[in-house]
């Protein structure tokens, strides 16, 4: 089911919860809506799916305005954050309930609750109630019984905020297997958790304050932010972001860092419209900061001091917190093996890739293209 999503507006009192959102879901597509809390994600769902009504604006199912369609013929399934299954019924009754609403046969019935138990690994669990089951398996069961309608249209709203992390790795999987078995079905997953948007969404629309900022296959958007905000929600550790300024230096354009300069030639095209003394801000990724030693002959980018503070060992990474130059805290990523033994006040040279850096306007927040760089949206 293709599902397109046109100049929609929500207001509760005085509060907008959605401020003219725009995208299209192809069919068989499994695309993430990624943003805070607060951004507009839920109410967005609850609006494709018929239990709020858009102020201004379209929801179109295969070219049709869902003004036309009553919510039972809709062909979508909605999956909430808390689950919401029946505790008085067993996890067969849980399964079973859309179609008994539907009225289908009860050997019907015995067939799909079967088939979905088995796609879900919950042929063990039929004769029990939600209260005895794992989080895994509550949450499991709350997609069967939104799958077993056999929707077009699935819309999951943080189906895994209640797990833990080990439950939320595996159940990643999960849904990755369930959509590659499911290949017609469209599916919306809204997220906070940029992991799980990057590691599950084909597609990812990063909403803001009810507003749709950028749309992007995952390395898109890490690579290529439209703008700050999109540069600090994608990626982890978060990147830098050091504030510069625009000079001209021996005839060249340089940004001024509080550490160090870096030449502005693979921004120059863009930055010819600003003057000498224009404010911007730098995005540095901490995988693009690496000891200037490891670099060899051919430095990638400018050399600067730095002095580290504190070491986060991840088991095969770890994050270097670093002081660069007098005052400037930074974030970097080195291999285990690399930053074994690399201790807490530890000095060293450091260089900046330079391919790897995103320049931003500071009085907006938008980025600065390249002058390779095509326009993104």
């Amino acid at each position: 089911m293709q599902l397109t999503i046109s100049d929609v507006f929500k207001r509760f009192g005085s509060i907008e919860a959605l401020r003219g959102v725009n995208f299209d879901a192809e069919p068989g597509e499994f695309f993430a809506l990624l943003g805070p809390s607060g951004a507009g994600k839920t109410t967005l769902l609850r609006i494709i799916a018929g239990i709020e009504q858009a102020d201004r604006g379209r929801v179109l199912l295969d070219g049709r305005d869902v003004a036309d369609i009553p919510v039972r013929a809709r062909d979508t399934a909605m999956v909430f954050q808390t689950f919401a299954l029946y505790p008085h019924l067993s996890t067969f009754e849980n399964l079973a309930y859309p179609l008994r609403e539907a009225r289908i046969g009860s050997n019907e019935v015995k067939k799909r609750v079967g088939e979905i138990a088995e796609m879900l690994r919950l042929s063990h669990a039929l004769s029990r109630k939600p209260g005895t089951l794992s989080g895994g398996e509550q949450q499991r069961c709350a997609i069967g019984r939104a799958l077993i309608r056999r929707p077009r249209l699935l819309l999951l709203d943080e189906p895994l905020t209640n797990l833990d992390a080990k439950l939320r790795h595996d159940t990643r999987a999960e849904f990755k297997r369930l959509h590659r078995e499911l290949r017609d079905t469209t599916i919306i997953y809204a997220t906070p958790d940029q992991l799980e948007a990057l590691s599950m969404g084909r597609r990812i629309g990063v909403l803001r304050e009810g507003r749709i900022v950028q749309i992007g296959a995952p390395q898109r958007l890490y690579t290529e932010p439209l703008d700050e905000f999109v540069a600090s929600l994608v990626g982890d550790p978060p990147i830098n972001l050091i504030a510069a300024t625009l000079a001209d230096v021996g005839g060249n354009r340089t940004l001024q860092l509080p550490f160090v300069d870096i030449d502005a030639a693979p921004w120059e095209a863009t930055l010819s419209q600003y003057p000498s003394g224009a404010r911007f801000m730098v995005g540095v990724r901490p995988q693009a900061i690496a000891p200037a030693a490891d670099a060899g002959e051919a430095a990638p980018g400018p050399e600067f001091p730095a002095r580290v503070f504190l070491t986060e060992p991840l088991g095969d990474v770890t994050i270097l917190n670093i002081v660069a130059g007098a005052d400037q805290r930074l974030k970097m990523v080195l291999p285990q093996e690399r930053a074994y033994g690399i201790a807490k006040d530890a000095s060293f040279d450091c260089t900046l890739r330079n391919d790897e850096i995103c320049l931003f306007a500071q009085e907006t927040g938008m980025a600065i293209r390249r002058n390779w760089a095509s326009p993104t949206t």
